[in-house]
């Protein structure tokens, strides 16, 4: 076996008992497609960032129970706007600069889409619920690992390209964890899939010589069992790896 990519995952904060914590499952899944998970630790300080992506090979951004502030993208708080914790928006921030600096292949998750959309200057929709007349449900609830809903993707796209793709003769159906979604895309990205709602689902970056690729469901929750999920942790893995 060769060298295996180190990849490096921010954590959350848990607010109660100030600790830093992370699902397994992403982890986990990293693993699994052969790289190696480095917990990036919520210190907002870009001296402390420099120095522990040194090394790593690419990024997984997670999903997260928090929002992002929408100060972030100019708007005032919706009623129906979730907790915001300034370390996790501030740490993601900065990740995803040397992210760009470093050209490293990147891998966002829910959460972590929403905030690369964001920094790269999109909006997002701070509740679908009550923002989007005809919005499907989006917070499935239990079980978590249920594909809930259909997409729509579009051609010539990282994900039209992966095999379970391709060789889908039905709808592609994913997970849905999340009450906020994407807006206005973000400089460098597209939107290159969507739930039959018209909530944006993948983004991608535009530039040729990027890897990012952001995807609004749970695909660490599937990758064991999804043949769509096992591909995009693959791809990535295989991107840190090159």
């Amino acid at each position: 076996m060769g060298k295996r990519p180190r990849i490096g995952i921010t954590m959350r904060l848990e607010m109660a008992t100030q600790r830093f914590y992370l699902g397994r499952d992403y982890s986990e899944a990293v693993e699994a497609f052969g790289g190696v998970p480095v917990h990036l630790s919520l210190i907002p300080k870009a001296a402390y960032i420099f120095e522990a992506m040194k090394g790593l090979d690419g990024v997984l951004l997670p999903g997260s129970n928090t929002d992002v502030d929408p100060h972030l993208y100019g708007e005032e708080p919706h009623h129906k706007l979730g907790t915001v914790i300034p370390e996790k928006d501030q740490t993601d921030q900065l990740v995803l600069a040397e992210v760009e600096r470093l050209n490293l292949p990147l891998l966002a998750i829910c959460y972590g889409m929403q905030a690369l959309n964001v920094v790269r200057g999109g909006s997002l929709i701070q509740d679908i619920e009550s923002q989007v007349k005809g919005s499907y449900k989006h917070e499935q609830g239990s079980p978590a690992t249920r594909n809930s809903h259909g997409l729509k993707i579009e051609k010539g796209s990282i994900l039209a390209n992966l095999p379970a793709a391709k060789a889908s003769n039905a709808d592609i159906r994913v997970n849905s964890s999340h009450h906020q979604a994407v807006g206005k895309v973000g400089k460098n990205l597209k939107a290159v899939a969507w739930a039959k709602d018209g909530i944006i689902e993948c983004i991608e970056d535009t530039r040729k010589d990027r890897f990012v690729l952001g995807v609004q469901w749970h695909p660490e929750l599937t990758a064991s069992h999804d043949r769509l999920s096992k591909e995009i942790f693959e791809l990535f893995v295989e991107k840190c790896g090159s």
